[in-house]
């Protein structure tokens, strides 16, 4: 089995995911569209992963391959390949499934609560009921047509959706470990600024009551469920 992820900045790398992956039999490959990545043929990949970034899915001008990169994912989902987007990488997913992606209205950037959306209809991934998870956001995304939103937060309505069985977009990150929030704390620190969302540095890098294995065991769940609708 092949996963292969899109990755957009060197600091923001798969996290907790490369260790499930590893260990569910997956070979590892990645596009860095900051290097010289290429990407693949959609027939040679099992599983794809569309990483966070700080740039906007609608810096087309001053990123380029942000086109090639949305073509590449709508391809990839109509192929029926699992696909899962971690903050950017769900604005990805929603904006090249036609949705737009906008300031949200204000910046999430720490550790703060989702809540999971109870739905009707067609079986999606259910989240805990509360949970706390890693946010670093200033955008979000509408949904996309079709899509089942499936988590929310008081500070952005859109935290997660899901499209078919085989997509899921999350606005927050479950892959964070100690070492991965240590380098966007230190690559994007002049966004902590003051806001109803923001946390401090010491708050956001502090290890207390198992939040990272937390959000990490969960990241393994929607893996797994992703892994089980494989074609």
């Amino acid at each position: 089995m092949q996963a292969h992820y899109l990755q957009h900045v060197p600091f923001e790398g798969l996290g907790s995911i490369e260790t499930w992956l590893r260990k569910a039999g997956y070979e590892i490959s990645c596009t860095q569209f900051f290097g010289k990545g290429s990407l693949p043929e959609i027939e040679a990949i099992d599983f794809l992963v569309v990483m966070g970034g700080p740039m906007s899915v609608n810096d087309e001008s001053d990123h380029p391959w942000l086109a090639v990169e949305k073509e590449f994912i709508r391809n990839v989902i109509e192929a029926g390949k699992p696909v899962l987007g971690i903050c950017l990488g769900a604005q990805l997913i929603a904006n090249s499934m036609g949705a737009k992606v906008l300031p949200n209205s204000v910046k999430e950037i720490g550790w703060y609560p989702i809540v999971s959306v109870k739905t009707k209809g067609m079986p999606v991934f259910q989240f805990p009921e509360k949970t706390e998870v890693f946010h670093w956001h200033g955008e979000t995304f509408c949904l996309p047509e079709g899509a089942t939103r499936i988590a929310e937060s008081e500070g952005c309505k859109n935290q997660a959706f899901q499209i078919g069985s085989n997509v899921i977009g999350l606005q927050f990150h479950l892959e964070t470990t100690p070492d991965s929030a240590k380098a966007i704390v230190e690559h994007c620190n002049d966004e902590l600024a003051e806001g109803e969302f923001i946390q401090s540095e010491a708050d956001i890098l502090s290890e207390c009551s198992g939040r990272y294995s937390s959000i990490n065991n969960l990241m393994a769940e929607v893996l797994e469920y992703l892994h089980a609708r494989r074609g």
